[in-house]
């Protein structure tokens, strides 16, 4: 059982100074917040993963931000390797979408592992026709190469694991730049049991 009240507040705090002096916290906000001022266009915020991981969390939490920040431009459009034939229209977005990718929409790359050659092909085509490539990678330096922004989460981060990233990146994205820190510690007060692990009694 979770123990509600003062350790929690303390466990917050704790969590966000570690955090912002090991950096993270500023890296996060920033790549977050990149991802807010470029993806301003309904249903041009493509998001996609590698073959074996489609990004579903991250989906989800940004569909939240999008709708609890009035920001609609964060609403993601999913896009799948090998979406099934009977899935529903919006989660039967296939690979073919990137490349139809244009100027004004964002491609957001989600590879913990390498990204292999047919993304990474599409995410450059994407950039040439005009798209803003964003890359929340494990250390794939092709793929931080074709971004115009990247965060690079290295497998043996001590700090932060990909998923608590990928959390703290959507909080980070659905907030207005100029929201007081009580705001700030309610957001982390919800991703601490993603970032940190479950507070013990």
């Amino acid at each position: 059982m979770r123990h509600h009240g003062p350790v929690d507040a303390e466990q917050i705090m704790m969590l966000r100074e570690v955090l912002s002096a090991s950096g993270w916290l500023e890296r996060t906000q920033d790549f977050g917040r990149a991802l807010r001022v470029t993806s301003r266009t309904p249903g041009g915020l493509l998001l996609v993963g590698t073959p074996g991981d489609d990004p579903w969390h991250l989906a989800a939490h940004l569909d939240d931000e999008s709708r609890l920040g009035d920001a609609p431009g964060l609403a993601p459009t999913l896009v799948r390797w090998k979406p099934p034939e009977d899935a529903p229209a919006h989660l039967r977005v296939g690979l073919e979408r990137l490349e139809a990718a244009r100027r004004g929409e964002t491609l957001f790359v989600v590879a913990e592992e390498d990204a292999p050659v047919p993304l990474l092909e599409r995410v450059d085509d994407a950039r040439r026709t005009g798209a803003t490539v964003l890359a929340l990678d494990g250390g794939d330096r092709e793929l931080q190469g074709l971004a115009h922004e990247a965060l690079t989460v290295p497998p043996r981060e001590a700090l932060l694991s990909f998923d608590g990233a990928q959390h703290l990146v959507s909080a980070a994205a659905g907030r207005e730049p100029a929201r007081s820190p009580r705001g700030l510690r309610h957001r982390l007060a919800r991703l601490l049991d993603t970032v940190s692990g479950p507070v013990a009694d």
